[in-house]
């Protein structure tokens, strides 16, 4: 493959990756499909008879560190897929910022899933927006694959709530608000 066909092709693939950012709602995804498509934030809360069994959620952190989804068995976890060039993320990074200390006293944790994104800008997000909650650095997509066929997190940004048996419990496509997934999560955290 030539140079300009190499340069051409990375230039279709960024195109692609930005545009998960941009769509319209009804052409939300169903099962199997792994396009990236615009969600307008609505939680979905699944029944408990429902809900299958999150799959193996593990890698290093954008700092440096390994951080997996089983060392919280027995909590809730918020898992939010983002990228520092998506501008739903930055305008969602202070509900969760603000959600995530306001649950941790419950037993909820908040991990991001920074999705194909450049580790120095992300950092650089991260730096901004002082979560105050690790991200996996997630640049090939494997964490959101892991769940095709699942509950795809088929919109940047994504939200999945996984309950105390680790079962996806909520799904959110696009930007959250404040008060779905505060109501969310305290649902869910109450479940016994």
């Amino acid at each position: 493959m030539s140079a300009k066909s190499r340069a051409l092709a990375a230039l279709v693939l960024a195109m692609t990756a930005v545009a998960g950012c941009a769509g319209d709602p009804a052409t939300q995804p169903r099962s199997g499909d792994t396009r990236y498509v615009a969600g307008d934030g609505s939680m979905r809360l699944f029944p408990a008879a429902e809900r299958r069994p999150a799959p193996e959620v593990r890698g290093e952190t954008l700092e440096g560190a390994a951080t997996d989804l089983a060392r919280h068995r027995g909590e809730v976890v918020v898992l939010n897929f983002w990228a520092s060039w998506c501008a739903p993320c930055r305008s969602e990074a202070p509900v969760l910022k603000d959600v995530a200390a306001r649950t941790a006293n419950r037993g909820v944790r908040f991990i991001g899933v920074d999705f194909k994104d450049d580790r120095a800008q992300a950092l650089a997000f991260q730096r901004t927006q002082q979560p105050g909650y690790p991200s996996i650095y997630d640049q090939p997509g494997k964490v959101a694959l892991a769940f095709r066929g699942l509950v795809n997190p088929a919109a940047i940004p994504s939200t999945l709530v996984i309950d105390r048996q680790g079962r996806v419990a909520a799904r959110a496509l696009g930007e959250v608000r404040f008060q779905q997934l505060m109501d969310t999560v305290t649902k869910v955290g109450d479940e016994k």
